[in-house]
């Protein structure tokens, strides 16, 4: 029997931390734009109709169904000298950059032929992101065997995620403008060609950094078995629910922002300052280590959705009222900060919950379903939602609106939002009796993963 086995790292070191929060910050320079801008940049730069955007966003999300356990089965059974999750930080960062280079092309071709290209760039980049947002949560588990340190990583990802879209929501209308010279088209593609750039090199070095260092089975684990780890896992179910749910909110919100206050505000400018202003939601983030020694995590993501539909209360009160408007919104990004950064830590619990209850450690498909899915899809739907309310109220782009069309964009900008909030809520309050099995669960596993080592060692 080999008894000398080498002690799994505990601790991440603070480079370590920040190579994993530098990958999240290279991602969402993409996401971000897509997510607050795309259905802007349809509309009003590649002048499609709104309507028709949205149904282009809408059937982008059926393969959201496809690609998610894919991906997440793909990684089950990856064995390579990287390991499972890391690899795809190499194989997927040329072709996702080159993607989204595409999708905010708009290439002068006719209308037919310019739809198709959006909803297949779209489609394409999509898919991409799905690869290599995917093993940015399924590696977490493997980063540290602690579930402390897993949340204060995942604190510094999503610290990352902040200052990313900081970054592209402060920059984005300006520079586009600035270097387009009035020209949009030309402003959004030079400014994807920069964003690209940077996600490249960010990512790649990364990839060099950060390193998978808790053992788990070199067996690969077939799709038939990955989908195992999901029945009766309660816990992971809870999750996706609210994750989703989040998504939808976050989007139709960010994505409606632009249009209210460019048309109901009637100021354009605003859209950058409270678009950088919401980034302020990065120390609450920061917080939550040190809420979490006081609250449960459980507490602590109801507080955070609680706490985003107050926000946007605030901003339907304020009227036009800018300072008003302004606090409800920080402090709706505060809350909503808090409740983007629960879910992903959890799902390494999760993943934890599955191995311990069916004997499979299956964190591709799981965290897969549980965050790439719900991002896109809620931001699939999120971006529909809108589109119809607004075509439903009238909206036409680049011309003053109606108090109808306006409306419209009000309701959906505040109202849909709230309601959607709300709907990621209520999963949580069942997640509690999971929680306070967390140390139990740990304490089992590991048991099992000493037992495993000292057979392979005979």
């Amino acid at each position: 029997m080999n008894i000398l086995k080498k002690k799994t790292k505990q601790f991440l070191s603070n480079y370590e931390m920040f190579n994993y929060a530098s990958l999240n910050f290279a991602q969402v320079l993409i996401y971000f734009l897509l997510s607050s801008y795309l259905l802007y940049f349809y509309t009003d730069v590649a002048k499609i109709p709104v309507a028709v955007a949205g149904v282009i966003l809408l059937i982008a999300r059926g393969f959201d169904a496809i690609d998610a356990p894919i991906w997440g089965a793909l990684i089950d059974i990856t064995h390579s000298k990287y390991g499972r999750s890391r690899p795809y930080f190499l194989w997927v960062a040329f072709p996702f950059a080159i993607s989204a280079v595409m999708m905010f092309w708009n290439p002068g071709l006719p209308y037919k032929t310019k739809i198709i290209w959006c909803a297949v760039t779209y489609i394409l980049t999509g898919v991409l992101y799905t690869g290599i947002n995917t093993p940015l949560t399924s590696i977490l588990p493997t980063l540290s065997p602690n579930p402390g340190e897993r949340l204060k990583a995942n604190s510094w990802r999503l610290v990352g995620s902040q200052l990313g879209g900081f970054i592209i929501n402060a920059a984005c209308l300006p520079l586009v403008g600035l270097l387009g010279k009035g020209n949009d088209t030309v402003g959004f593609r030079i400014f994807i060609l920069i964003v690209a750039v940077i996600f490249l090199i960010i990512t790649l070095h990364a990839f060099t950094v950060v390193k998978e260092r808790v053992p788990v089975s070199v067996k690969k684990v077939p799709i038939n078995k990955s989908v195992k780890a999901i029945k009766g896992n309660w816990p992971w179910v809870i999750i996706v629910i609210s994750n989703l749910f989040y998504w939808m909110a976050y989007t139709n919100r960010n994505s409606t922002l632009v249009y209210y206050f460019t048309y109901n505000f009637g100021n354009k400018n605003l859209v950058s300052i409270f678009n950088s202003l919401a980034s302020l939601q990065l120390f609450m983030i920061l917080l939550i280590p040190w809420l979490n020694k006081r609250f449960t995590k459980t507490q602590i993501w109801i507080a955070g959705f609680s706490i985003a539909i107050v926000g946007q209360l605030i901003v339907f009160a304020a009227g036009t009222s800018i300072p008003l408007a302004l606090t409800g919104w920080i402090i709706g990004n505060m809350g909503s900060g808090v409740a983007v950064t629960m879910p992903f830590s959890m799902l390494s619990q999760a993943v934890d919950f599955g191995e311990w209850k069916t004997g499979i450690h299956s964190s591709g498909i799981l965290t897969a379903l549980g965050s790439s899915f719900c991002i896109k899809m809620g931001s699939g739907i999120a971006g529909f939602i809108p589109s119809m309310i607004l075509a439903h109220f009238g909206y036409v782009a680049n011309k003053a609106q109606t108090a109808r069309s306006l409306f419209g964009i009000k309701f959906s900008f505040i109202w849909v939002s709230i309601a959607l909030f709300a709907c990621a809520m209520i999963p949580v309050f069942f997640y509690g009796k999971y929680e306070k099995m967390e140390s139990k669960i740990a304490s089992d596993l590991k048991q099992r993963h000493e037992a495993q080592k000292e057979s392979e060692g005979e």
